[in-house]
Formats: C-alpha cells, sequence, structure tokens
C-alpha cells in the first residue's frame, strides 16, 4: 500500500513559501509487530507546527527535511499487529500530513465512546482545548469575578479560553481582527476589540473601554502590541498565562520587547509560559469539564475546514493571515 506525505524541501526564513512544501509517495513496509496501519480523515495544523520548520529544536525536535512531516490526525484503523488496536478502531495520532500512516500502535489513543464529531478531539477536546483549559485554570489560576483578556480570541484556543471565562462569571474581552470574528465573539457574550490598524497605545484605549476594571487575567497568544497593549491595563496581582507568540513566528530578525515590561513589577503581576503537554496528566480532568458542555451544545466553536490532502500547506499558512475562525482542520476523502 502506498502513503503520500508532505516533507519540507528548506527550512524557511519569514512565512514559509509554498513551494517549500513538497508532496511525496512511498511504499509502506509490511506490518512490523507492535505496529497499526491508518487511514487519516482529518489532519491538523497548528501555528507552533513553524518552530518545527526552523531547524532548531525548542521544546520539540524539529521537521526533518525529506522526512514526512507529523501533525496531529484522527483516522480509522485499516490493519493492526498490535494487541491492544483493533481494525476498525478511530484513534487519533501525530502522524497527520499525509493519508496513510503507519506507526508504532502504542502511539494511538482510540476516540472516546460520545456524541461528538470525530474531529472535535483535534480542536475543541484535543490539544488546543485542553491548551485554553490549561493556560486559564492551572496557570492562570482564573477564578469567578475576574476580569479576562484574550488575544487571537476567535482561534481555536482563544475561543475556547473565552467561554471558558464566561462560564465562570468573569467580564471577558476578546481581541480579534476581522468584523466576522468580531460579531461571533460579541454573540459569545464577550466585549470584542479589534487590534487593526491600530497602534499599541490605541489597542490599550480600546481594552480599557472594553473592561473599565482593569485586567486581572491575560490570555497571551499573538505577542507584539497585543502584549504592550495589554500589560498598560494590568491590575496589581494580574496574572498572565502565556500560550504562544505568534506574532513573532515568522519573524526573520529578533522581535522587541514590549517598552512598558515594568509594569510586572508595578503590578505585581505575574507571567508565566507553558506547553501543555507538561500538564497533559490533567487531560481527563478537562475531557470531564468541557466534553459534556460540547455534547449539550452549551460550547460554541467553530471549524475552517479544507478539502483534501494537496490543501494541508495552504491550510497552515492561512493560520498567519488570519484564514482561520476556530479550528484549522483538512479533511481527506474517506
Amino acid at each position: 500500500m502506498q502513503s503520500r506525505f508532505y516533507t519540507l524541501t528548506d527550512y524557511p526564513t519569514g512565512l514559509p513559501k509554498r513551494e517549500l512544501f513538497s508532496l511525496e509517495t512511498q511504499e509502506l513496509p509490511e506490518l512490523a509487530d507492535g505496529e497499526v496501519r491508518i487511514r487519516n480523515h482529518w489532519l491538523s495544523v497548528d501555528p507552533y507546527m513553524r518552530g518545527r520548520m526552523s531547524g532548531i529544536r525548542t521544546y520539540v525536535a524539529p521537521f526533518e527535511l525529506g522526512q514526512p512531516m507529523e501533525g496531529g490526525a484522527i483516522g480509522e484503523v485499516i490493519a493492526s499487529k498490535h494487541a491492544d488496536v483493533k481494525v476498525g478502531d478511530k484513534v487519533s495520532h501525530m502522524g497527520g500530513w499525509r493519508d496513510i500512516a503507519q506507526l508504532s500502535g502504542d502511539g494511538v489513543t482510540a476516540l472516546p465512546d460520545s456524541n461528538v464529531p470525530d474531529q472535535a478531539y483535534l480542536g475543541v477536546l484535543g490539544m488546543p482545548g485542553m491548551t485554553a483549559w490549561t493556560g486559564l485554570n492551572l496557570i492562570a489560576e482564573c477564578k469567578p469575578g475576574d476580569n479576562v483578556l484574550v488575544s487571537a480570541a476567535s482561534g481555536a484556543v482563544g475561543s475556547l479560553a473565552v467561554q471558558l471565562a464566561k462560564a465562570k462569571g468573569c467580564h471577558v474581552v476578546g481581541i480579534a481582527g476581522a468584523a466576522h470574528k468580531l460579531a461571533w465573539l460579541e454573540s459569545l457574550g464577550v466585549e470584542p476589540v479589534s487590534y487593526r490598524d491600530r497602534s499599541a497605545q490605541e489597542l490599550s484605549d480600546a481594552i480599557k473601554l472594553a473592561s473599565p476594571n482593569g485586567i486581572d487575567v491575560y490570555y497571551e497568544n499573538v505577542g507584539g502590541i497585543c502584549l504592550e497593549a495589554a500589560l498598560s491595563q494590568l491590575n496589581e496581582g494580574a496574572r498572565i498565562a502565556v500560550c504562544g507568540m505568534i506574532d513573532s513566528y515568522n519573524a526573520e530578525t529578533p522581535t522587541p520587547g514590549p517598552s512598558n515590561l515594568s509594569q510586572l513589577v508595578v503590578r505585581k503581576a505575574k507571567m508565566q509560559g507553558f506547553i501543555v503537554a507538561d500538564h497533559w496528566s490533567s487531560y481527563r480532568y478537562f475531557l470531564n469539564e468541557v466534553a459534556p458542555q460540547v455534547a449539550d451544545g452549551k460550547l460554541d466553536y467553530k471549524e475552517t475546514i479544507k478539502e483534501g490532502l494537496e490543501s494541508t500547506p495552504d491550510a497552515f499558512l492561512a493560520l498567519f493571515e488570519g484564514g482561520n475562525t476556530g479550528k484549522m482542520l483538512v479533511k481527506l476523502s474517506a
């Protein structure tokens, strides 16, 4: 059986160019003991993948040039030599960016028996959802009555963070760009603030207008002017959970830090970065809290879906151009 997969031909500088992604074909070997073969139905593309295209090890190894790329995926097992994985099982795994994955059965997770679509386990009930829950609860220690600010608030992570904060009884402000994203946030009961065509000071003024009592919790996905604007509106003892800095992912030169970082001292605030994989032992607590809300329709989540394996690089690049509302997914034919 053949597998089609994407590989990188070179490590990019700045925003990756489409031609750096090469679609290749290989003949899969016979299954070894303990291996499984999976036909992928859904692929995930996420901003963190840009870091794996740098050729430098960060908190995860970089993609190897000429080798199959990796990412979250959901599919159906079509062959197995693993005692605990059966043909027909629906599973999540990291053998994405390809149509047929062959890997160790120890690296796959059976999807829970639930009333939610399979692809939800790549988004609202997967890594992005777990990231939102972790940053809000374990890092920022959000509590009822807090004033919460979330950047990239219409994305896969941010859109769940704002809703979880609302469910706690918080006043929530969400930063986004496009008009339809701002309208969606408003429909969720969130105070929407646009960053478009604004300086850090102008954005800070808009945040103050949306949250006159300041900010107790800032969920950071972006960096840049969003961070500088947020720092000026912190309350004493504020907590900042840093999930990502998408503003700098494609920067060709080092980006300057915020000019008002001293506000962390003045406001006696805490700013902490985190990697969700370090907190995965809490995934069951996240599922226990969030999965019933998703199944009951109490959480509104959106997906931006591209069709076909060939669209995977374009779906990934669109993440850096505001091309997604909610989770970006690639749907493969059955």
